[in-house]
């Protein structure tokens, strides 16, 4: 996978390139990394890369020249996709990082400041405007970082066990479940005694019942607000849940059954066998 970033700031991505499972890809040769400068595609002497927004308004705009001239020149990949970071763009997701790690060889990402850049730019020049949360950013450089993390570690070999990349959240369409380590006691809080039962179906209920818990208190949206097309796979977990609580109470809470209920349940007659009354207690016509 190609990343191309177009920045002014390029200093911004020199370690973080270097560090980390990003680092090691890069050296493995599984992921590869060019860092525009757009100062370098400026217009004059004084290479400028903004100006003021037609209309008035505070702030300045990225010009379209110096933007053009650095994707032009960044793209190179049939299979290529220029993004441009945006608080005004589509929501990233974990299934858009998923599709660009799937159809993408190539991706180009535009980092915005000032006031953001010219329209024209997004429209005819890009092929996605992407935006990372509800909030504003200095800059496109930190959301351009998160789409980088989000595919690269969907790549192949970047991840070193698969597993982790399965059994995690948003993956299943829910939050991934609370995780413990040693010590089992600290200060006085212990792991749940469930996760060192070593009771592996026990353990697997009880971190889906959690991953639930937890995606109803911090993010609901997720499932209040579904926006899957077919039911998730904790559809099914529910009634597994509700099958296996309700077993739990009925062994809890065993129904009361007396010796007059067993024996009148014993000479209980049968609905279909014909009896000397009629509807309603009243004797057949």
């Amino acid at each position: 996978m190609q990343f191309d970033v177009i920045t002014l700031f390029p200093a911004f991505f020199e370690t973080a390139l270097q560090v980390g499972l990003i680092g090691k890809a890069v050296e493995a040769g599984l992921l590869r990394f060019r860092v525009h400068d757009l100062r370098q595609f400026g217009i004059g002497p004084h290479r400028q890369v903004d100006d003021v927004a037609y209309g008035g308004g505070a702030g300045m705009v990225l010009r379209p020249e110096p933007l053009v001239a650095a994707i032009e020149q960044a793209r190179t990949e049939a299979r290529s996709r220029v993004v441009v970071l945006s608080p005004q763009g589509r929501l990233w997701t974990q299934a858009r990082a998923r599709q660009y790690a799937r159809e993408c060889d190539q991706i180009v990402l535009v980092c915005g400041r000032y006031e953001g850049i010219d329209e024209r730019v997004t429209a005819y020049w890009a092929d996605d405007e992407v935006s990372v949360g509800d909030y504003v950013l200095m800059g496109g450089e930190v959301a351009a970082w998160v789409v980088i993390e989000s595919v690269a570690r969907l790549i192949p070999g970047v991840v070193g066990n698969p597993e982790s990349l399965t059994f995690e959240s948003f993956e299943a369409g829910i939050l991934d479940y609370p995780q413990y380590t040693r010590p089992a006691v600290f200060r006085g809080y212990a792991v749940p005694a469930v996760l060192r039962s070593g009771h592996h179906e026990s353990i697997e209920r009880w971190r889906r019942l959690q991953a639930l818990r937890k995606t109803f208190r911090n993010r609901p949206d997720l499932i209040l607000t579904p926006r899957w097309t077919s039911p998730p796979v904790w559809w099914a977990w529910m009634a597994e849940w509700m099958e296996w609580v309700e077993a739990i109470l009925e062994k809890m809470y065993p129904a009361p059954r007396s010796e007059e209920a067993e024996d009148a349940s014993d000479h209980r007659p049968d609905r279909n066998e014909p009896t000397s009354e009629g509807p309603s207690g009243c004797p057949p016509r």
